[in-house]
């Protein structure tokens, strides 16, 4: 496995520095930001799909660090009632410019739709009553998001990509094992999971037993912990929805690796992944509003470092 990093865990920096300062601190790829819910400091979408000069100097500024440039990542909602338009112009281009670029991996949400024709908020249904619920559900999934997900294959395979990972996140309409299962029987192998433990801790799943479930349908990993906080949790449940900022208030946070879970859980976890087959990528992926952005990347890269297996296995049975 190797130690990726999303830019956006730097984003107070530019493109170069962010480049210099995750190259020190042991990183070992980069994925990009293209834009939606990232203000994609470190890429110019519409320049870099123009300009082939720009994209060849783009990959050089990687090649001279001896970083990889490992996917990437347009997170966002693509199938907003209102904003989406906008959004899935953003995922097609990101499709577009990853083929240029030589990549095959391109990183993102499933997207959330509104519950009806008429409604101009996303709708994320996570109970089964009242009944209208399964209406919504329905009407999601074939009015929009599988005609959605049909093209961005088509595209993806027009243009060289052969993974698009879905991430296991709360209001987006895949957003656990059995709706993103579903998505890749739907579409097909092109589709497949960038497991992010984080939201599956906030959720209330087992993220390594989700690694049991999916297999290899896991094409993508993100190295994000979350704080579960018990007092709060006793009161509120795990649907928290108050300030990110007011950790000790919250159920639950977004934190540093080893401060959620400690070095045997992330030991396990890699371990699991091995088990299926996954010895690619654990990309980090860094929110932690009480570190430093530095200080969070720094302390990720060691942890993995300790935990992440990182040689072929050379086992054989003796002869019999």
């Amino acid at each position: 496995m190797k130690i990726g990093m999303v830019s956006d865990s730097l984003g107070h920096l530019g493109f170069e520095d962010m480049l210099d300062a995750a190259a020190a601190l042991g990183v070992q790829g980069i994925e990009v930001n293209t834009g939606n819910w990232s203000g994609a400091p470190h890429m110019d979408l519409a320049k870099l799909l123009a300009d082939a000069g720009a994209r060849i100097r783009f990959r050089a500024a990687f090649e001279r660090r001896g970083l990889d440039l490992i996917a990437l990542n347009a997170n966002g909602n693509q199938l907003h009632p209102t904003d989406g338009a906008r959004q899935l112009g953003v995922v097609r281009d990101t499709i577009r410019l990853a083929g240029e670029l030589g990549l095959d991996k391109v990183c993102m949400m499933s997207g959330l739709p509104a519950g009806g024709p008429e409604d101009r908020l996303p709708n994320w249904v996570v109970s089964s009553w009242p009944p209208e619920t399964q209406t919504i559900l329905q009407w999601q999934w074939t009015e929009k998001l599988l005609p959605c997900w049909l093209e961005l294959a088509a595209l993806a395979a027009a243009s060289g990509v052969t993974k698009l990972c879905v991430e296991l996140h709360g209001n987006q309409l895949v957003y656990n094992v059995p709706t993103l299962l579903r998505l890749r029987r739907e579409i097909g192998p092109v589709v497949g999971a960038n497991l992010d433990p984080s939201h599956l801790m906030w959720m209330g799943a087992d993220p390594l037993a989700a690694i049991d479930a999916l297999g290899d349908a896991i094409l993508h990993v993100h190295a994000k912990d979350t704080f579960l906080n018990p007092p709060k949790q006793a009161t509120t449940s795990l649907l928290e929805n108050g300030s990110l900022t007011d950790i000790p208030a919250r159920a639950w946070s977004y934190i540093t690796l080893g401060f959620g879970h400690d070095e045997a859980w992330w030991k396990d976890f890699c371990y699991r992944l091995r088990m299926v087959g996954y010895d690619g990528w654990l990309s980090i992926e860094h929110e932690d509003v009480l570190l430093s952005r530095r200080e969070g990347v720094r302390r990720s890269v060691a942890l993995l470092q300790a935990v992440a297996p990182v040689e072929i296995s050379d086992f054989s049975l003796p002869p019999v």
